[in-house]
């Protein structure tokens, strides 16, 4: 599978780099690159790739907007965050918007490919150091009974919500329990659908809480 990716950052200097690492990566293409936020929008309707890579500081709209409309508009892009901003602000509102990933520039080029491997395949990647912030102020939090919302998921969903949140892609997933990617996408739509939850980052932080899984 080769992923797609579209490049939104206003520096033209970042872009050629990544180009650069993305070239010679043969599971990955460029697809297009734009400098501006609603460009971007607009590049993921027309383009339709696999995973956006997104700059928070883009000059008319923030990325955090960007991402927010994308997911909102329904589009099955991934977006991965690359940015300067390592603050909790920044952090979490780009998660809240529906971010697969947050990476910052000076991370390892290691980082940001499996940041994009990753939420290509349906998963979430975070920074370590990011990492750290979720769990803290997750666990902060007033702990829900194990035995409330997660009753109106059927057992296969409960099963899948558990790998989903342990970080498994897709077909990690379909192949654990002996069932096809589609099956695991459908269920994963029916557990957002119940839990009134929209991204798999938001299942992660629910997972915790609940206890389903150790931080």
């Amino acid at each position: 599978m080769t992923i797609r990716l579209l490049l939104a950052d206003d520096h033209a200097v970042v872009r050629l780099g990544l180009r650069m690492l993305f070239e010679s990566e043969p599971d990955m293409e460029i697809v297009g690159e734009v400098d501006t936020a609603y460009d971007a929008i607009a590049a993921v309707d027309k383009l339709q790739p696999d995973v956006v890579l997104m700059d928070i500081g883009l000059p008319d709209l923030s990325g955090i907007k960007a991402t927010r409309l994308i997911k909102e508009h329904g589009a099955r892009t991934a977006v991965v965050a690359l940015t300067i901003h390592e603050d909790e602000e920044y952090f979490f509102q780009m998660l809240d918007a529906g971010a697969s990933g947050y990476v910052p520039k000076r991370a390892a080029p290691e980082e940001l490919l499996t940041a994009i491997r990753a939420a290509a395949e349906g998963g979430v990647y975070l920074y370590p150091s990011l990492a750290k912030l979720l769990v803290k102020d997750y666990l902060s939090q007033e702990p829900l009974t194990k035995s409330s919302t997660t009753d109106v998921l059927t057992p296969r969903e409960q099963e899948v919500l558990t790998h989903l949140a342990e970080g498994d892609s897709n077909s990690e997933i379909a192949e654990k329990l002996t069932i096809s990617p589609k099956t695991v996408a459908r269920h994963r739509e029916n557990i957002m659908a119940k839990l009134n939850m929209h991204s798999r980052t938001e299942l992660v932080k629910y997972a915790i809480r609940k206890g389903i899984i150790q931080p």
